[in-house]
């Protein structure tokens, strides 16, 4: 019980209450234009919970605990990857402060001691993201059934939140918010109990089902992307990243060799200076002019074939997009 005293201690909730409004809520307004959604769901709720999320960036827990009323988040603590968040003591302070945040292991809800389970029974509610990560594409990947179990096993609520827009505002991969404040939405969905009987897996999908329902209909209304949306997005840059590795595979000097066709091809188009029509025949062997000129474009071939390797290979993207117009065009005859 000693262990689990900061998360239920009145110091720490008033250090924190002021950590956040001082510091954490005008920073998150002042980057982002944040809308919350469905917040008069929770006005006759109370006691413990578990907050299930959709995960998008490392904006969603401070979202989340500025939406939810103050007096159902004063003690709510936040599940963080223990493998990131605590592992050193310069991650892990300031994310105990702000968030009230406990470790969790990345396969699931239970840490080394079954934290998330003895603090429900304490009182304390949870925030957990059952996808275990944050999403690289805006897409929601499939729940895990650890929240599901923990509401199950301590007979306690589940609320559904669904984060619209934070995807778009910071991409995984991004150090910071895109500028320009962009619109985040947070959708607060009322209190959800498992069915009796029903099993984790069940309640977890059903659960993850009302959260992308609620996702895609506040993006339709504000003008965001859905999650059908996020999905051909992941979808047409997977077929890109393919066509590219297709590519690839072929003879760089093939490829050269076939540009260079192309472009010998264009020279005996009739808008070509040594084209007949132009008044100007090729040169014959026997006119010193053109052997210079052979002498001279072999010149270059040869100054070209003795740069460095990376200058060499500079122009290796433009013949990889002809492959690929290439490819394409044989796919669709």
């Amino acid at each position: 019980m000693r262990e689990r005293a900061r998360y239920t201690s009145r110091a720490h909730a008033v250090a924190r209450s002021v950590a956040q409004r001082v510091l954490l809520k005008p920073v998150v307004s002042a980057i982002t234009e944040v809308t919350v959604h469905g917040r008069h769901n929770l006005d006759n709720f109370s006691g413990p919970y578990v907050v299930v999320s959709n995960h998008n960036s490392h904006l969603d827990t401070p979202l989340i605990m500025g939406a939810l009323p103050r007096r159902l988040s004063r003690y709510l603590s936040a599940g963080a990857a223990a493998d990131y968040f605590f592992r050193s003591w310069w991650r892990a302070w300031p994310t105990a402060l702000f968030f009230n945040a406990f470790p969790v292991e990345r396969t699931g809800t239970r840490n080394r001691k079954g934290l998330a389970g003895k603090l429900l029974s304490d009182g304390v509610p949870l925030l957990l993201y059952p996808e275990g990560t944050r999403s690289r594409t805006g897409q929601m990947a499939p729940f895990k059934p650890g929240a599901a179990a923990l509401c199950i096993s301590r007979n306690v609520p589940c609320i559904p939140v669904a984060l619209v827009g934070a995807h778009e505002a910071m991409p995984h991969g991004h150090g910071w918010v895109r500028r320009g404040r962009p619109p985040v939405h947070v959708v607060i969905g009322s209190p959800m109990w498992a069915r009796p009987g029903e099993m984790s897996t069940s309640f977890s999908e059903r659960i993850s089902k009302v959260i992308a329902d609620m996702h895609d209909q506040t993006a339709t209304a504000v003008g965001l992307p859905r999650l059908i949306d996020y999905a051909s997005r992941a979808a047409e840059k997977e077929a890109r990243e393919a066509m590219l590795a297709r590519a690839a595979e072929d003879d760089p000097d093939l490829l050269e060799d076939r540009a260079q066709l192309a472009v010998a091809a264009s020279a005996s188009s009739p808008d070509s200076p040594e084209s007949p029509s132009s008044g100007r025949s090729p040169a014959s062997p026997d006119d010193p002019s053109g052997q210079r000129e052979d002498e001279g474009r072999n010149g270059h071939r040869a100054e070209r074939d003795a740069l460095p390797h990376r200058r060499r290979r500079a122009g290796l993207p433009a013949r990889l997009a002809r492959r690929m117009r290439k490819t394409t065009q044989e796919e669709t005859s």
